[in-house]
């Protein structure tokens, strides 16, 4: 399918109505020339130019005319034909029945080159005459008639070019001003419905639902459009939210499952076909917790309290710690300098998970999973391949996987990304050699440094070779 250009409707609207303007001109100029209101077709200049070819003169002096074929068809077409032809030495011919006003002019408009006569504005009917004097090979000679003669061809386009370079073109250069200041102010002020709806058009993804275009101040001709359009976006609602539902009450029904899934993989005696069904199924349990998280977090059902930044890391490793373990990692875990902020605690533990199964995934099954804290954030830091250079832009975006085996939604690092900004604060990426680092790190102003608890105290005060053989007691746990 051509895909069409998008055009300006000022330009095409200005040019369209100059075209037309000059058109109906144009046709106009024609209609008035064709009736012989501007240009005549018959005049007494052509009278006078068959007369001029007819004349000469003869040996004695006097003045004569031929028999052209152009003057037969003059008297033919002009009974009442007359004229009066003379020159500087008195020699007159004439034809006709000379109109008395014109009889006895003789030689009074000698030094008059030439000259048009017929009645005024309250002058009794005058017939209309035409006199003009002529540079012959015999010398000069004075016409006067005032019977119509045909035009000739050279001399009526003479009159049209005339005609378009005094009045159509200065015309049409008036009507292009004209229109080139009122077509932008006409679109201007007739769009400004559409102008308002396409901002309103702006307003509307897929967070904020239930927008609709204005029709106030819609042309006629607009008006289906921005119905059509609104009447599409209801639909899209409607399915939307019913997607939604779907997803809710199916992520809510996985969840039994899934548990029973567990509970019957954990009975089953120790194997490499153990270990993948329990990593296969803990992801099952993280994409089930990354939808309903979803829903969560775009119904605004979140509650900020205190979050010990250390308590929730310890909580997210213990629980993470077995499938690290299972899938060939080991593990450090250091939140001596963890701080405190304000935020949802259900929200962040399901960032710190979605981080940890990430580096889990990625990490290339061999290596150290490293978890330390500060006093406004909390890294992971893997020993895997890393991540490409053209990836690193992307990884965030919904649905986007960096391999294709078919682990995964690619929801996890998106989800984390809008919790982090839920909480005002941001996640990065880096690449280390070897492996990733991320970051979840929160706003200064949001956090606030407060003493750990007594029973837990001891254990951030234990050396760090204390807090690893507790983790290697846990990986003995978790391995039967």
């Amino acid at each position: 399918m051509s895909k069409r250009c998008s055009y300006s409707l000022r330009k095409r609207l200005f040019w369209r109505l100059l075209a037309v303007q000059s058109v109906v001109l144009i046709l106009v100029m024609i209609v008035l020339i064709s009736v012989g209101k501007i240009s005549e077709f018959r005049s007494t200049e052509g009278t006078i130019e068959i007369l001029r070819q007819a004349v000469f003169r003869q040996p004695t002096g006097e003045l004569s005319l031929r028999e052209t074929e152009d003057l037969r068809q003059l008297r033919k077409d002009a009974p009442d034909l007359w004229y009066t032809i003379r020159d500087m030495q008195g020699h007159v011919l004439t034809e006709g029945r000379i109109p008395e006003e014109y009889a006895t002019i003789g030689n009074t408009l000698d030094h008059v080159g030439q000259a048009k006569f017929g009645s005024d504005l309250g002058d009794h009917d005058r017939p209309a005459a035409r006199m003009k004097w002529i540079a012959t090979d015999w010398g000069r000679v004075q016409f006067l008639t005032g019977t119509d003669g045909p035009n000739s061809l050279a001399f009526i386009l003479f009159r049209v070019s005339l005609i378009l370079v005094k009045i159509v073109i200065p015309i049409v250069a008036v009507m292009a001003l004209g229109a080139l200041i009122a077509t932008p102010l006409v679109v201007r002020r007739s769009l400004v419905g559409i102008d308002q709806a396409a901002l309103q058009a702006d307003t509307i993804d897929i967070d904020q639902r239930g927008g609709r275009l204005s029709e106030n101040d819609i042309p006629e001709e607009i008006a289906p459009l921005v119905h059509a359009v609104n009447r599409a976006l209801g639909r899209l609602d409607e399915g939307y939210e019913r997607q939604e539902r779907f997803l809710t009450d199916a992520a809510h029904e996985l969840r039994t499952p899934i548990a029973i899934l567990n509970t019957r993989i954990g009975s089953l005696p120790h194997s490499s076909i153990k270990t993948d069904l329990l990593e296969d199924a803990a992801r099952l349990a993280v994409l089930t917790e990354q939808m309903l998280d979803l829903q969560r977090l775009k119904q605004g059902k979140v509650q900020f309290t205190k979050v010990d930044l250390g308590q929730l890391a310890r909580k997210v490793i213990i629980e993470m710690a077995p499938l690290a373990f299972a899938a060939g990692y080991t593990v450090q875990f250091d939140v001596d300098g963890a701080g405190e902020i304000e935020g949802d605690p259900l929200a962040l533990q399901r960032a710190l998970m979605n981080i940890l199964q990430n580096a889990i995934n990625h990490g290339g099954r061999k290596g150290t999973i490293s978890l330390t804290s500060g006093c406004n954030w909390i890294e992971v830091r893997d020993e895997g391949p890393g991540i490409p250079a053209d990836m690193r832009d992307r990884i965030f975006e919904p649905f986007f996987k960096r391999h294709h085996d078919g682990r995964g939604a690619g929801l996890g690092l998106n989800l984390v990304r809008d919790i982090l900004r839920m909480h005002g604060g941001e996640v990065t990426i880096d690449s280390r050699n070897p492996g990733v680092v991320c970051r979840l790190s929160f706003p200064v102003d949001k956090t606030a440094h407060v003493d750990t608890p007594s029973h837990l105290a001891q254990g951030a005060a234990a050396p760090l070779e204390k807090r690893r053989g507790a983790v290697r007691a846990m990986e003995k746990i978790a391995s039967p």
